[in-house]
């Protein structure tokens, strides 16, 4: 099979032929048809140093996919040959106490695909039954179906508090910042206001059905506020960017009593207004993927309960690039400047 390959502890990847893989007892066989960037492929593409402290090649990256079951092992009872699946990117150990008592999505022994196990940037991927989402609705195109991964880190963050009829402040406008302004919307948000250092992606906020974007920099989100007819700061906070000038204006901006939701990695140490988190009464808790599996679950009732939903979700796609053209595709998703790209894998 074709894939893009890591060969060693450098920078790039092989676009190269490397053997299909053999599916477990438990596992199936899934020939990939879309796969979508994530910026955790670019930090493995670039070999920097959140890379060599995640990776351990030569590997296959890619964790966000769409495809076709085509080989079952021995075991599986549930996912069957030609079923249209995504993906669950985290292979839990099922034996910590948080697998036993049903929290996996906190494993301490989660394998990441794409990561600590071979990915989905190629013909045909291998992961366990257990970590198999079965399409069934007509609407999941190939596009849709790959972004099912990032779309539940923006679900799983959003839902984590309850949005009805809350003040929502969101910092980072790229792929998920944009599905989470659209996931607030649609679960009852009162008003969204979405922050980005990128002019281009604020332009698509409204679209989503943020009520402003704001020019991280620029214009300050206590002056939007005061437009939007807001008095006492957000009830919400939801920080994707994992930039510290990002999340201190957050903090700033809270109501008392606001709860923030921190999804973006930092690239280094945060430093934060400790006495502000402490006198405004402020919760703070960090998100990593999605829960598995009631994410899957509210992400798919959502799309097929909301037809609007559905068409904001789609619409963060910019790019699909045949995947021999990887080298392009990493170019557009290192720039900043568009949606989600994804690589397309049907006529390799």
């Amino acid at each position: 099979m074709k894939a893009l390959y890591k060969s060693g502890p450098h920078a790039g990847f092989e676009y190269t032929d490397r053997p299909v893989p053999e599916p477990g007892a438990h596992d199936v066989l899934i020939r990939v048809h879309m796969a979508g960037i994530c910026g955790t492929d670019l930090h493995i593409e670039a070999y920097d140093q959140a890379a060599q402290d995640m990776i351990a090649p030569p590997m296959i990256p890619g964790h966000e996919f769409y495809g076709e079951v085509v080989k079952t092992g021995d075991y599986v009872k549930d996912v069957k040959v030609g079923d249209r699946v995504s993906g669950e990117g985290h292979v839990v150990c099922g034996m910590c106490r948080n697998c036993r008592a049903g929290r996996r999505q906190m494993c301490i022994r989660t394998q990441s695909v794409g990561v600590q196990r071979d990915g989905a940037f190629a013909e045909y991927v291998v992961i366990p039954e257990s970590n198999v989402w079965v399409h069934t609705d007509d609407f999941v195109t190939p596009e849709l179906g790959a972004i099912f991964d990032p779309l539940g880190n923006a679900t799983h963050t959003a839902l984590l508090n309850n949005l009805v009829g809350e003040d929502v402040l969101i910092t980072g406008a790229g792929p998920i910042g944009l599905m989470s302004a659209a996931i607030a919307r649609h679960a009852g948000a009162r008003k969204i206001v979405v922050t980005d250092l990128n002019e281009e992606r604020l332009k698509l906020v409204e679209g989503m059905g943020a009520d402003a974007g704001v020019l991280a920099g620029k214009e300050k989100i206590s002056d939007v506020q005061r437009r939007l007819g807001m008095n006492e700061g957000f009830d919400v906070g939801l920080e994707i960017s994992g930039a510290q000038p990002a999340l201190s204006e957050m903090i700033e901006n809270m109501n008392h009593g606001g709860r923030i939701a921190l999804l973006g990695l930092p690239n280094g140490a945060w430093s934060v207004d400790g006495g502000r988190i402490v006198t405004r009464m402020l919760t703070l808790q960090g998100v990593y993927g999605r829960e598995m599996y009631e994410t899957w679950y509210a992400m798919t009732a959502m799309l097929q309960t909301d037809e609007l939903f559905r068409e904001r979700i789609t619409s963060v796609i910019s790019d699909v690039v045949p995947a021999s053209e990887w080298r392009e595709a990493f170019d557009i998703a290192r720039s900043g400047q568009r949606g989600k790209v994804l690589l397309d894998w049907r006529n390799v």
